[in-house]
């Protein structure tokens, strides 16, 4: 009979967190995306726990991958002018009207009310490029 009379004493503490930039991610993410790919596999090719490349997999899906701070865009309010009324959007209950943002070559305008999460994708999208 084998056996083993020393004691085994491991000590393992949690290191540092990881912060991984965005382009391993996208590229990890996308990788695993492809029809047949193993998640678990891709992850232990780069040293990444499946966990966490499931949660990047997520925030793909939802356009919030890489989000870390918040970015500010100009905002320029835009009446509309309809059979030579001004129409003031911020007065009006319905919330129509216009919106324009500008940020170097960008140039978003957006009228009438769009759907919040709509909204709120094409802004995350925007962040990204």
């Amino acid at each position: 009979m084998d056996t083993n009379s020393k004691a085994v004493i491991s000590v393992s503490r949690r290191g540092r967190y990881q912060h991984h930039p965005l382009a391993l991610k996208l590229a990890v993410v996308e990788r695993t995306l492809r029809p047949g790919a193993s998640v678990a596999r891709i992850a232990r090719e780069h040293g990444i726990n499946a966990n966490q490349v499931f949660l990047w997999r997520k925030r793909y899906r939802e356009g919030t991958l890489g989000e870390s701070t918040a970015a500010l865009l100009p905002i320029i309010r835009v009446p509309d002018v309809s059979a030579g009324q001004r129409h003031d959007p911020l007065n009006d209950a319905t919330g129509a009207g216009s919106l324009l943002m500008e940020s170097g070559t960008l140039r978003l305008h957006i009228a009438g009310r769009p759907d919040p999460e709509t909204l709120r994708r094409v802004l995350a999208a925007l962040r990204q490029s």
